[in-house]
């Protein structure tokens, strides 16, 4: 007992038997070779089912060559010959000249003038960026103000325009500019 206790361990302890262990003579098994195995196993399944879906009579190992494509049919070339023909065609056709259209101007009937709204605001200084907006396209706004039963507002007009032509052109720059504008007829006093 002396000598247990000269090792570390306590009188009257027993040892407990160590577990069974591997003898050096079983080899572990490696989980690598497992997957390898599987692998293989896939490449020659797909192997296989290549294999069965060829069609009868062809065999993979045999290389086609000139000898088969002779025995066949192939379709016949397609010809492009309206290179040559379409220069030498010819298309005569009485037609009469078209006339010349000459502009139109229409202008308004008498008493009558147009003019473009260009907005409508509850601010001064929101109708006065509008007009500043337009007189950078080159147009001639003017800001009224005008009260009614929902308050008072500050609108933004263009005009008046004698011409349809000048009004369309004034619509037109405004259109590019993403303004949306009111088409209005006033009597001229």
């Amino acid at each position: 007992m002396a000598r247990d206790y000269a090792r570390g361990s306590r009188s009257g302890a027993r040892r407990k038997p160590q577990a069974a262990s591997r003898t050096p003579t079983q080899p572990r098994a490696n989980p690598w070779r497992w997957y390898g195995a599987g692998v293989a196993t896939g490449v020659f399944l797909s192997l296989l089912l290549y294999l069965g879906t060829l069609p009868a009579g062809t065999d993979p190992g045999v290389a086609t060559g000139p000898a088969t494509a002779s025995t066949e049919e192939t379709p016949p070339k397609p010809r492009f010959d309206f290179y040559t023909v379409l220069p030498e065609q010819r298309i005569d056709v009485d037609v009469e000249p078209a006339q010349v259209a000459t502009p139109r101007t229409e202008t308004a009937p008498q008493g009558e003038t147009y003019l473009l709204q260009a907005g409508s605001f509850r601010q001064r200084e929101d109708a006065d960026r509008r007009r500043a907006e337009l007189l950078l396209l080159g147009l001639e706004p003017r800001v009224e103000e005008a009260s009614g039963e929902h308050g008072r507002f500050f609108r933004v007009y263009l005009g008046p325009f004698q011409a349809h032509a000048e009004m369309s052109r004034a619509r037109g720059l405004t259109a590019a500019q993403n303004i949306d504008t009111l088409l209005m007829k006033r009597d001229s006093p």
